[in-house]
């Protein structure tokens, strides 16, 4: 059981684009009463996740409530960064009630509860749940996996092959470490697709879990917070990959990051993310991109082929800049191809 005289931590953890920060945005909206402080930790040097939450700051979240850990994994700068902020939240003059850690999609959650048994910050917080988000469409057509579920079902078939990708064991070792399951995008998965996802989590998971379906991050804050898990005591119902390594590279994984100018209409940035994911093996692309004669900063998030977008705020005194930050496996990045792609979609 929890110590209620600990301010609770909730870790918010899930694959590239699984719908993370749109879970944190409704959080945010819906705090029950509570002051929320939120820490964000990216994967690359430019904090775009983190730049859309302080978007919808308000007085139960204030901007100044909402930090960022950008290029380094939290469990990789405890010392110098990581613990660091948790006391600057905690020696706030108006404490947070709760706190909502936003892992990078890349990130291993059993490492980072590790080091809340930290004696700096110990005594004083606890985590009170980890709550893994999965994209049911792209869980159940393979996607966490390989570039292609063929491949992994050919892997499966030969046992003289490796099994695992380093994109099943950040999905497995996610699984492995929740209190919740959350099943996003819901409703673009159909039931088959809900039912294939359902089957995968579960022989993900070491143990029963709750899989609650979530469309647009909309849940009740009353079933994922509040959870009193205290997980950083409960280590070892959560296996994972890595057990007994001294520590884990994310050299698997590469960013690229790409400043453009103004493009004429959303329809063209989409036609150009829809290509790379095609021809560049590219996982995630996020960012903001300045659209002629728009006031308002079109914010673009994609996973694979599937590109969202929405007009978020205005630029205000900020520069019109375009830059989108693009993720994708080592071995399957350009830069210069990238960079091509994107530039060809901006009108001369």
């Amino acid at each position: 059981m929890t110590d209620l005289t600990k301010t609770p931590v909730t870790v918010i953890t899930g694959f590239l684009g699984s719908g993370k920060t749109t879970l944190i945005r409704h959080l945010m909206q819906n705090p029950q009463g509570k002051r929320l402080a939120v820490l964000v930790n990216e994967f690359g040097t430019v904090g775009v996740d983190g730049e859309i939450l302080k978007g919808c700051a308000d007085d139960n979240c204030p901007a100044e409530n909402i930090l960022e850990l950008s290029n380094g994994c939290i469990c990789c700068t405890v010392a110098d960064d990581f613990i660091p902020t948790l006391e600057r939240l905690m020696a706030m003059p108006q404490k947070p009630d709760h706190i909502l850690i936003e892992t990078s999609g890349l990130a291993l959650p059993k490492p980072l509860l590790k080091a809340f048994d930290w004696p700096a910050i110990r005594s004083r917080i606890t985590v009170d749940g980890v709550i893994a988000l999965a994209d049911a469409e792209a869980v159940a057509a393979g996607r966490f996996a390989s570039d292609e579920a063929a491949v992994q079902a050919q892997r499966e078939a030969d046992d003289s092959l490796d099994h695992d990708s380093p994109l099943s064991e950040v999905f497995q070792d996610q699984i492995s470490c929740a209190d919740v399951i959350l099943l996003t995008k819901a409703d673009l998965a159909g039931s088959a697709g809900l039912a294939a996802a359902r089957e995968v989590i579960a022989a993900s998971a070491p143990r029963p879990l709750p899989v609650l379906q979530v469309t647009d991050g909309q849940i009740d804050p009353a079933l994922i917070l509040g959870l009193s898990a205290a997980a950083e005591d409960d280590l070892e119902a959560r296996p994972s990959h890595h057990d007994g390594a001294d520590d884990h590279e994310h050299d698997d994984f590469d960013t690229v990051v790409i400043d453009l100018p103004e493009f004429d209409d959303p329809a063209s940035v989409t036609a150009a993310v829809e290509r790379l994911a095609r021809e560049q093996n590219i996982l995630r692309v996020k960012g903001h991109v300045a659209i002629a004669g728009k006031p308002m900063r079109l914010l673009v998030q994609a996973v694979g082929t599937r590109v969202r977008h929405q007009f978020d705020r205005p630029w205000g005194d900020l520069p019109r800049q375009s830059r989108l930050v693009v993720i994708a496996e080592h071995d399957h990045i350009d830069p210069d191809a990238i960079r091509q792609v994107l530039q060809g979609a901006v009108p001369v």
